[in-house]
């Protein structure tokens, strides 16, 4: 009798540890979707926060470095190259978006210098939310 209950647990012992295996590795299955929906959910909102700039600095950093040639979201060189919404959905390269609006200032285009060694990253972030809050709202003629 013995005999007979050591055979019969003989299998159950053996493949004991393939399932303490297998639910281990469901375990770290899980984990990693789980650190993979969380990776794309952060890459996801990356470009926001990113450029989610102070506008009411913005402002402040606009109407000493910017305001000489865009006042009221006007352009005294190119009548034309406005900041309002059609005239950046227009000719800004990238589309009307803060970031297109950073990279116009960083690295500036035509008459328009650059302020990339001027302003900090900061500074040109909190410029373009405003530029960009001005024009979707309609913003530049109040």
């Amino acid at each position: 009798m013995k005999l007979s209950i050591a055979l019969l647990a003989a299998p159950a012992i053996a493949f004991a540890p393939q399932a303490q295996q297998a639910r281990a590795s469901v375990k770290v299955e899980a984990r990693k979707e789980v650190a993979a929906a969380t990776l794309g959910a952060a890459a996801l909102l990356a470009p926001f926060a990113a450029f989610a700039g102070d506008i009411e600095s913005g402002a402040t950093i606009f109407a000493g470095n910017c305001a000489a040639c865009h006042a009221g979201g006007n352009n005294v060189i190119a009548a034309e190259k406005t900041l309002r919404k059609d005239a950046l959905d227009k000719y800004l390269a990238g589309g009307r978006k803060e970031s297109s609006v950073v990279t116009q200032v960083t690295n500036g285009k035509n008459a328009m210098p650059a302020f990339g060694g001027r302003l900090s990253d900061e500074e040109i972030g909190d410029v373009a939310a405003y530029v960009i809050d001005q024009a979707n709202g309609d913003k530049w003629d109040d």
